[in-house]
């Protein structure tokens, strides 16, 4: 069975963490009604939803694929980079806790799971200004010996590696050539629209791509290709540096 964990939008989004983004006001009200969108998207597509409460507490709660890296095997608790987000992982751990043994990324290692995109056993890890090298250290020691190979991919330009690239299937990836070494790569690769360079954020569930309707160029490209994509409005939380990828964990029970 596949899950996908989600959290509710956080009342006080408007005060998120922003790196590459200038701030813009976010419509709370509409943000809900996409975010709730997008989870009807995940259960149409065969998810079961795990949807956890909004906290106000944590602006930017909404993106729960930071703060855990769900493996086969294990459950990785994160360590974010931005400290306002240390506090996510608490309800997160507690709603994984019963599918996963639980190991977590220790002081002064820095992950969060945007910048972690898993291709079959390899793990590449953007090494950002979220993410350190120690934090990429310890993943390593803990997923090595689970059969797992970590490559460090360098991030320029964008928040995250997965703002930069997504897996579009076990061979391929959509990727923006400006803000990673794309021969760190193993794989296909595919390049998003030159007018659209946020348009790399994708979501793969089965044979489809949940992608924003915001970059019609990119999807044009991967329809081409004879890809299945399902279109989202995602606008509010763009504002926010928020994909598709970052506000769910997909894992199988």
């Amino acid at each position: 069975m596949l899950i996908a964990l989600t959290r509710g939008v956080s009342p006080t989004l408007g005060n998120c963490e922003l790196q590459e983004l200038d701030r813009e006001p976010i419509d709370i009200g509409r943000a809900v009604k996409q975010h709730r969108c997008y989870e009807q998207c995940l259960e149409e597509l065969g998810a079961r939803l795990m949807a956890l409460p909004a906290e106000p507490q944590f602006p930017d709660g909404v993106f729960v694929e930071d703060p855990a890296l769900v493996l086969d095997e294990i459950a990785i608790m994160t360590r974010p980079g931005a400290e306002s987000r240390r506090g996510e992982g608490e309800s997160i751990a507690k709603a994984l806790a019963p599918y996963r043994p639980l190991q977590w990324i220790q002081a002064p290692g820095t992950l969060e799971g945007g910048d972690v995109m898993r291709i079959g056993k390899t793990l590449y890890v953007g090494l950002s200004r979220r993410t350190n090298s120690d934090g990429i250290e310890q993943l390593r020691c803990i997923v090595e010996p689970l059969g797992y190979q970590v490559i460090a991919v360098p991030v320029r330009g964008c928040l995250h590696l997965k703002s930069a690239c997504c897996c579009i299937d076990d061979g391929a990836v959509l990727v923006n050539p400006d803000w990673i070494d794309v021969a760190l790569l193993d794989c296909v690769h595919f390049y998003v629209s030159a007018k659209e360079p946020r348009a790399a954020n994708i979501l793969r569930i089965g044979d489809t791509l949940i992608y924003p309707d915001a970059f019609p160029r990119t999807r044009e490209k991967l329809e081409e290709l004879h890809y299945s994509v399902r279109t989202v409005d995602a606008s509010e939380l763009a504002k926010a540096e928020g994909g598709v990828t970052c506000t769910s964990i997909l894992f199988d029970a």
